[in-house]
């Protein structure tokens, strides 16, 4: 596998160099791979120069965070998606921009579980639901009603969901998939047995999941709420 050049970052070193290039350093080898050692070795600086700039490792995490939810930003701006508002159709819009966070957060594999970790919201993050709010909003649905959608989105609002029919691996022990589908487990679980058995020739054998696939789950879900939220709006 060929090595990517490492990115001049030593002149001018800002917060905004350490987290695009600890963003860079996950892309490559995966969120395992970001130690402040590392970190620094991609900037080309000493390990103690990055403390002039981040408090810790945590600080690092939020910040890349920020960086992936500020792409997606970029990229409604570059396709000129439409924003919303009453006079245009809600749901696609919504829509749009979630496919859209989908697609950066697929771009950065590590991504969601870094999110998933955050105990707080940073500004970048608050701006982007609340511009997803003002999506709902401006089409007229109630201030009760999108405070229930975004619960029920969820982390679907920014472009992934926790599957539950993960495949199991060395450090997440779920759900043996594999053992169901070849029917060793099929006293114990039929209903998902038969799940299994059946809806498995019917998804992408490549698939992240195994066997579901998950970009058909994601649009299915996400269809299914925003169809339930029109006929809510409407009533």
């Amino acid at each position: 596998m060929a090595t990517r050049p490492r990115a001049t970052y030593r002149a001018g070193l800002s917060r905004d160099r350490v987290f695009r290039a600890a963003v860079d350093l996950a892309d490559e080898g995966g969120i395992e791979a970001l130690t402040m050692r590392n970190l620094a070795q991609e900037l080309g600086v000493e390990a103690m120069s990055l403390y002039h700039h981040v408090a810790d490792k945590g600080e690092v995490l939020d910040g890349m965070v920020d960086v992936v939810v500020g792409e997606i930003n970029a990229r409604m701006a570059k396709l000129n998606a439409p924003l919303g508002g009453a006079g245009l159709a809600w749901k696609m819009a919504v829509r749009h921009r979630i496919l859209a966070a989908r697609e950066v957060l697929l771009s950065h594999p590590w991504a969601s579980g870094v999110i998933a970790s955050r105990t707080t919201m940073s500004p970048t993050v608050m701006r982007y639901y609340d511009s997803l709010i003002g999506l709902l909003r401006g089409a007229g649905l109630s201030v009760s009603l999108v405070h229930h959608a975004m619960h029920a989105l969820g982390s679907r609002a920014l472009g992934f969901t926790q599957e539950l029919y993960a495949p199991q691996n060395d450090r997440d022990p779920g759900m043996d998939v594999a053992a169901i589908m070849r029917g060793q487990l099929a006293d114990e679980y039929p209903y998902i047995t038969e799940i299994a058995v059946i809806e498995s020739g019917n998804h992408d054998k490549d698939s992240t999941l195994g066997w579901c696939d998950d970009q058909v789950e994601f649009e299915f879900g996400l269809d299914l709420l925003l169809d339930g939220l029109e006929k809510l709006h409407s009533a």
